[in-house]
This record gives structure tokens, sequence and C-alpha cells, in this order.
């Protein structure tokens, strides 16, 4: 080695050795007081407090709890004598407190929520976690609204969400992984599962997909959905999004698994087929009859909403001959002064719709209903007296826009919005071959999807027969005791199918 390698080895070392010790906490208060502002850049809300000669409190006074930190802290650490690291422990009450000798760790404590407790002399420094507990009541979900069962939604803190699901499933096997994400957010995210019944493989997985992430920030569930599905480029999503405990109690009672995000109100559910964004939490709480005929109208309503304009723009433009004769002359009559093509036509109706609801979202709630009904109605009414626009075309566009509100997704209704669009430029253009075209790749796009690796199209392909029971019709619920195979469930059976239905007895009057 010449004298250059050993110069540059030199310094290597010495560099590694300063690290090393400006990671390590200071006995000095002084100097780990003065460590502590550097890193946090002397920021305004850094607060520290000397309690006796030798203890010094380093907090940020905008995250920590007040009330505990006066009266079980402070005091506390005033009424006892000889006070050391080590003593801490016994003398606090509170229960998230540690010893730890890492400058950084005790950072990044800090902006969590702690109370830096530093004795003079001593090179460990108490954590005392109590963050602020500030964070919105529960309430109904906005989102996801049903007539029967349960009415209360998630909020934006993390412990009451998993406190939520607790209160449903008091299982010793419901775990909680907790992991943390973001270079600068430092975002807790929770992972859920019943340890018995969920796939390890897919929990595998989906820890490894969420460690895995690289990235300064992570602000809602949303996101971190973007990030840890199968196809981030498919405008279809392949994961749930709830603010619904006991929606996200049922899929983990089927095998799924549940991701919290710190400071998000939604749980993002996985894997989630495609015929599952049409499913319901109400249609378990509703006789099988009527769930059924609730699923079927949905699907129903799926169709029309995407196919319907397309279908009009593509019969009167190049396939006449499907109009029945008798609705040709009503047709002829309704467009007789209308000067645009129906493909132009069909779109600017389309956009306008469009706009509507865009408008509606946007303002505050009571002028966003306003301006959605009133503009609706003023808007199609002066259209069709200028001529820009035919009586019909209102009709049909009205029915797809309607029929795209009842899917119980917002995510999965957006994509029904959006892809409206290609097919009537294809059907502007083709007709008929062109809404087969899109069609036929929707289909194809679907069949190669997956969710967390499993099938998007369960149960119809791959063909699972037992699982169809409970898909586009919901069979009643001695036929449906299996959780869907497309999880891969430790337990199959939800509960045997037998003994749920016990002969009732005539007790005789004596």
């Amino acid at each position: 080695m010449n004298k250059k390698e050993q110069s540059v080895a030199i310094n290597e070392k010495r560099i590694a050795i300063e690290e090393k010790i400006d990671s390590t906490v200071s006995p000095s208060a002084i100097n780990f007081i003065q460590a502590v502002r550097n890193i946090v850049h002397h920021t305004s809300d850094l607060t520290v407090k000397s309690i006796a000669p030798n203890v010094t409190l380093i907090y940020i006074d905008t995250l920590v709890d007040d009330e505990v930190l006066k009266n079980h802290i402070i005091q506390d650490l005033f009424k006892s004598k000889d006070i050391s690291p080590e003593r801490i422990l016994s003398i606090l009450t509170i229960p998230q407190i540690k010893l730890t000798s890492s400058t950084d760790e005790t950072i990044s404590a800090m902006l969590a929520g702690a109370v830096l407790i530093h004795v003079e002399g001593h090179s460990q420094v108490g954590v005392a976690i109590i963050p602020t507990s500030e964070s919105r009541a529960l309430s109904a979900s906005e989102n996801e609204s049903q007539v029967i069962g349960a009415q209360v939604g998630f909020n934006e803190s993390l412990s009451t969400n998993v406190s939520l699901v607790r209160r449903y499933i008091k299982d010793p096997n419901l775990c909680n992984e907790k992991i943390v994400v973001g270079k600068r957010t430092k975002t807790t995210v929770s992972m859920l599962y019943i340890k018995d019944i969920a796939s390890e493989e897919m929990v595998n997985t989906l820890r490894q997909r969420i460690t895995n992430l690289k990235l300064d920030s992570i602000l809602d569930s949303s996101i971190l959905e973007q990030l840890i599905d199968d196809n981030s480029l498919s405008i279809f999503p392949q994961m749930l999004l709830t603010e619904k405990p006991d929606k996200l109690c049922g899929e983990l009672l089927n095998g799924k698994l549940g991701v919290f995000v710190d400071g998000s109100n939604l749980a993002i559910v996985c894997p989630h087929s495609f015929l599952e964004f049409f499913q319901s939490q109400e249609d378990l709480n509703l006789r099988w009859q009527i769930a059924t005929f609730a699923r079927l109208l949905r699907f129903s309503a799926v169709f029309l909403s995407i196919f319907l304009t397309p279908l009009y723009v593509a019969a009167l433009t190049f396939h006449y001959e499907v109009i029945p004769q008798t609705l040709v002359i009503t047709l002829s009559e309704s467009r007789a002064l209308v000067p645009f093509p129906p493909f132009f036509e069909a779109l600017l109706l389309e956009l306008i719709i469009e706009l509507l609801r865009e408008a509606g979202i946007r303002l505050p709630s009571k002028v966003g209903q306003t301006i959605g009904i009133v503009g609706g109605i003023v808007i199609g009414t002066a259209a069709v007296q200028a001529g820009f626009t035919s009586n019909i075309l209102i009709i049909i566009v009205a029915l797809g826009a309607l029929s795209s509100f009842t899917t119980p997704s917002y995510m999965m209704g957006n994509v029904i919005r959006i892809i409206r669009f290609p097919l009537i430029i294809l059907a502007g253009l083709w007709g008929f071959y062109g809404i087969m075209l899109g069609f036929c790749f929707i289909l194809t796009h679907l069949l190669r999807q997956t969710s967390l690796g499993s099938p998007y199209t369960a149960p119809f392909y791959p063909p699972r027969l037992i699982d169809w029971r409970d898909s586009l019709v919901r069979l009643p619920l001695p036929f449906i005791y299996k959780r869907p195979s497309n999880t891969r469930p430790g337990d199959e059976k939800k509960y045997e199918p037998e003994p749920i239905n016990p002969e009732k007895n005539e007790q005789k009057v004596k």
C-alpha cells in the first residue's frame, strides 16, 4: 500500500470515528442541547426546560401533550431525588418510555411527540413518548353510505382506527405490524391481518412491497395504494379504499389484508377482484333475494353507463338498420335542428355532465348540490332549445351518468366515467366494430391484471364455481360458508353450514 492509499484509509477511519461520536448522546447537557438545536436548525417551537440542577427536558411544544407533561413527568421528577437514567424508568408512570444513547433515535422520537430527559453526566437519555391526542371525532362515513349496518367511519388517527377494528375482531390472532415509511415524513403504516386465516405468502409480499419503498413522504392511503399495487399503469384500481370499519373487518375475516396510514381516514384492502368493487357490505345485511337484485342492478348499470352513449353514436352514424322503424321517426324529428354529427353531440353532452359533476364536488356542499341540480336542468333545456343536442341524447347521457353513481367504490366509479370517452370515439370512427374492439381491449386488460398476485377477474377466470355463490348473485348464508379461494386462506370455512339452522322446539306450557 502506497502513501496515498494509506492517507485515504486513515481519513476514512477518522471520519467513521467522528460520525460514531456525533451519533452518541453527549454526557454534557450543554453539548447535547446544542447538538439537538443544530439538527433541527434552531426551530422556534423547540423547548428546553431545566427542572433540577442536573435534569433537562427537551421537546417540541406543538407535538407533546401538555397535561401529561405537567402531571406525569414534571411533577414526578420534582418529587424524586438522585435522578439517574435507570431510575427514570421506575419514577415515571407513563406507558411508553425507554432509554437510548443514539442521537438520531432521540431526534426521531422527539419529532414524533417525545420528551427527551437528559441527566447531566450520563450518555443515556430517557425518551418519554407523549404525543398530542388531537383528532377528529368519529362520525358517519360520507363516501360509503348504507341504510342497514354500522354508520361510523374511520378518522385520521391511526390508534383510533386500529381500536375500531379490534372492537369488531376480539381475536388474539389479529396481527398489527407497524412499518415506518418516508425519509422525511416518517409516517407510520399499520398492516393488519388474521394470522391463521391470511395467506403467509401474501403477507410477506405486502410487507416487502411496503418496506422496499424508498421515498420522502407518504401523506395518504391512496398514494400508498398506487405505489404497492401490481400494475400502477392500469386505470383500474387493484386494491380497495374504504372508510368503513365493518367493511374492513369483513374482508379481514375473509383472509384479506388491511393497511392503515397515519393521518388518513381510508384503509387499503387487498387483494380485491374486479367484481368485488361492485359489492357492498350492506348486501350481507339484507335478505339474499334483495341483495341479489341490488347486485344485478349495479352490474347492469355499469354496462349501461359504459356502452349506452357509444351505442347511440354508432347506431346513428353507421347502423341505421338496427333502429326500430317506429323509433326512426322520433329520432329524425329530435335531430332535425341539430347541426352537429352524433359523435360531437355526444362528446359535448358528456363533457358538460363531467363539468357539472366536478364543479359540484369542488364547491361547498350546500352550493354544490344546487349547482348540480339547477345547472343540469338549465343547461340541458337551453341546449335542446338552441338546437345543440336532441332530447333523446339528453335522456341517454343522464341515464348513463346516473348509472355510474350506483358503484359502491368511488375509485371504480371514476374508472367507469373515464372509459366511456374512448368508447365514444371508437364508436364514432368504426361504429359497432369500434365498440367491440374497445370491449375486447378492456376484457383482455382485465384478464391480465392481478391484485397482490391474485387473479383480478376471479371467480370467473380462472373459473372457481364454489365462489360463484357470492359474486354476481348472493345466495343464502348457509351456501356461502366458505371463504373466497382467491385469498388462499389458511382456514377455508367461516362456519359449519349444518348447525346454523337449529330446529325450533316448541316449549309446552305446563
